[in-house]
């Protein structure tokens, strides 16, 4: 083999683990929503009785730094048992699902630090501070559907 023959072979190789470890993380991101999140949220985003939907609105409280933090801070991320990047990768799995197109620009995914930095300040009341976040983003009352 000759030599950029072998140095096209292992760029080809760092990309395909590359994508591997991306398939990896998105159905360990999907796993732990099934496991930890779904029961409220249901397997689609839509909310059972009174939890909030997320199908086709997640993506609002992404407009804003306070309602990105919202998605870290609400009780059931920021208590969560995932450790900070599985979480991050939920939330960044969440949106990509979820979000359809109530995300308008362009999203950047959670880290695990602004992850483990915003889920030490867990919200306490939660939903008056969801409905006053969206009657700020969108004139929204906050409620589910």
């Amino acid at each position: 083999m000759t030599r950029s023959g072998l140095v096209l072979a292992l760029l080809s190789g760092a990309v395909l683990s590359s994508a591997a470890a991306d398939d990896r993380e998105y159905q360990q991101a999907q796993f732990d929503y099934q496991l930890h999140c779904q029961g409220c949220h249901t397997p689609d985003g839509s909310g059972a009785d009174s939890v909030p939907r997320m199908k086709n609105e997640v993506g609002v409280f992404l407009q804003s730094k306070a309602g990105r933090e919202y998605l870290v801070r609400v009780p059931g991320s920021a208590t969560s048992a995932l450790n900070d990047k599985r979480l991050a990768s939920v939330l960044n799995w969440m949106v990509r699902e979820f979000a359809g197109d109530s995300v308008t620009g362009e999203f950047q995914p959670y880290s695990s630090a602004e992850v483990s930095e915003l889920r030490q300040q867990p919200l306490n009341e939660v939903d008056k501070y969801r409905a006053e976040l969206l009657q700020a983003l969108t004139g929204a009352t906050g409620r589910k559907q």
